[in-house]
C-alpha cells in the first residue's frame, strides 16, 4: 500500500533504536585489515562466533563491529542468514539510522549529482559509494526507483522514503523489487508504488534524447544510466553509418547514434516488451525511418547475418551480465568470447567495434584478450582508439572494488597488417 507524505515524516523523525549501546560483534585476528582500508563487507566465516552469537541477531539488526583486540571499526547492519553478515554504515559507534542520517548520504549525494547534471535524470545513490550498502535509487525527473537489495535498509524504508519525500518531493516512489538479491535476504521480490501516483507516461532524456521508460516492467530500476558517456561517444561517430545494437533494449544505444546521423540503425533483442518501447522511442524521435528491429537470440542473429553477407559499420555490443556468480567464470567468459568473435565477422572493413561488459567477474584485462584473441583469430588488425567505463553518477570507491563493474572498448578493425 502506497504511503502519504505526512504519515512518512512522522516515521522518519524517529529511530528504530534508543540511545543505549549497541550489541557487538567480534572479528576473528587479522580478519579486520579490509574494513581498515575502507571497505563495508564483513563475511560470516571472518566473525569470532566464540565472543559473538551471530544467531542472537535478527535480520537489520544493528551492531557495532570490533578487532579481535576490541578497537571499533564502527556500526553495522547485520543479516545473520547471508554470507555477507553484515554491512559497515558509519566508522562511528552507536550510529542511528534514523531521518537525520539519511538526510545527510542523500543530501551529500544530491550535491555531487546537481554539479553532474543539469536535468534530473540519473543514479542518484549508487549503493556504497554513496555511503548507503543495499540501496540504489535512479530519478526519472519527479519519480523515483529505489532498488532494496539488503534488510538492513527494507527495515528502515518508512523513514528512507520520508526523507526523499522531504528533500525531492516527488509525485511517485518505486520500489523495484524483482530482485534475485532479495531472495538471498529474506526479501519480498514484489514491485510496489510506495508513495504518490505513476503517471501514465514516463518520458527521461539522455544524450539529446527522449526516451519512454517501463519502471515495472522493465529491467533493473527501469533504465541504465551507466553507460551514458559511452553512448554519447558512439553517437559522435555515427553520421553516415550503418549502426547494428546488439542487446539494444529499448534504444539507449541505437537512437542517439540515428539522431546523429547514422543512415541506418538495427535493433536486435530477444524481449518483445523491450522492442516494443524501443520502436515507440524511435517515433517519439523522429527517426523511426531509418531504424529496423528484430527480435532474435543475439547468436542466432549474427549467425545468419554472416551467412547473408551482411555488413555493418558499427556495431554495438553490450550483453547483460554474463557472469554473475565467479563460479559462472569458464562459461561466461565463452560467451564473451563466442559474441566479439562473431561481432566481427559481421563488420565491414575499417569498422567500429563497441564492445562492452558489465561484469564484475569479467575484468577489463579478460575482456582486452578477449578481443585481442578474436581479432587475431579471424585475421583482423585490431586496435582500442577509447575506452570507457560507468557514467559520473556511478562514482566508485576505490575501497570497494565491486562499486567498479563496468568496462567498454572502441575497436577500429581493418584487415591484417
Amino acid at each position: 500500500m502506497a504511503l502519504n507524505a505526512s504519515s512518512l515524516l512522522t516515521h522518519s523523525t524517529l529511530s528504530l533504536y534508543p540511545t543505549m549501546s549497541l550489541p557487538e560483534i567480534y572479528l576473528k585476528k587479522n580478519e579486520d585489515k579490509r574494513l581498515r582500508k575502507g571497505h563495508h563487507w564483513v563475511f560470516s566465516n571472518e566473525v569470532d562466533t566464540k565472543k559473538s552469537l551471530l544467531d542472537q541477531f535478527a535480520a537489520g539488526d544493528l551492531a557495532n563491529i570490533k578487532s579481535e583486540d576490541g578497537k571499533i571499526l564502527g556500526t553495522a547492519y547485520v543479516n545473520p542468514q547471508t554470507l555477507i553478515c553484515a554491512r559497515l554504515i558509519s566508522r562511528k559507534a552507536n550510529l542511528k539510522l534514523g531521518s537525520n542520517f539519511f538526510k545527510e548520504r542523500l543530501s551529500t549525494a544530491l550535491v555531487l549529482r546537481e554539479k553532474l547534471f543539469d536535468k534530473p535524470y540519473y543514479r542518484l545513490i549508487f549503493g556504497e559509494s554513496d555511503g548507503l550498502p543495499g540501496l540504489v535509487i535512479d530519478r526519472f525527473g519527479d519519480v523515483l526507483s529505489l532498488q532494496i537489495t539488503t534488510a538492513g535498509i527494507e527495515l528502515r524504508k518508512e523513514i528512507l522514503i520520508g526523507v526523499l519525500v522531504e528533500l525531492l518531493n516527488p509525485t511517485a516512489i518505486i520500489l523495484k523489487n524483482d530482485n534475485g538479491q532479495r531472495q538471498l535476504e529474506g526479501l519480498s521480490q514484489e514491485s510496489e508504488i510506495a508513495y504518490g501516483e505513476l503517471p501514465d507516461s514516463l518520458i527521461i532524456e539522455e544524450n539529446g534524447a527522449q526516451f519512454k521508460i517501463d519502471i515495472i516492467e522493465g529491467q533493473k530500476t527501469g533504465w541504465f544510466y551507466d553507460h551514458r558517456s559511452s553512448r554519447a561517444q558512439l553517437a559522435s561517430l555515427s553520421k553516415n553509418q550503418r549502426v547494428l545494437d546488439l542487446f539494444s533494449y529499448t534504444g539507449a544505444w541505437g537512437i542517439p547514434a540515428a539522431l546523429a546521423g547514422a543512415t541506418e540503425v538495427t535493433c536486435v533483442d530477444a524481449s518483445e516488451g523491450a522492442l516494443t518501447l524501443a520502436k515507440e522511442n524511435a517515433v517519439l524521435n523522429n527517426v523511426a525511418d531509418r531504424m529496423h528491429f528484430e527480435r532474435s537470440d543475439v547468436f542466432d542473429f549474427l549467425k545468419q547475418a554472416r551467412l547473408d553477407n551482411q555488413l555493418y559499420d558499427i556495431i554495438v555490443l553490450d550483453p547483460p551480465a554474463l557472469i554473475k556468480r565467479k563460479k559462472d567464470f569458464k562459461l561466461g567468459y565463452e560467451a564473451y568470447r563466442r559474441l566479439n568473435h562473431l561481432a566481427l565477422q559481421v563488420l565491414s572493413k575499417n569498422g567500429i567495434l563497441i564492445s562492452a561488459s558489465c561484469s564484475f567477474h569479467l575484468s577489463r584485462e579478460n575482456l582486452h584478450e578477449i578481443l585481442r584473441s578474436s581479432g587475431k583469430h579471424i585475421d583482423r588488425h585490431l586496435v582500442f582508439f577509447a575506452s570507457g567505463g560507468q557514467g559520473p553518477d556511478h562514482p566508485i570507491d576505490p575501497a570497494a572494488p565491486e562499486t567498479e563493474y563496468l568496462k567498454t572498448f572502441f575497436c577500429s578493425v581493418a584487415s591484417s597488417l
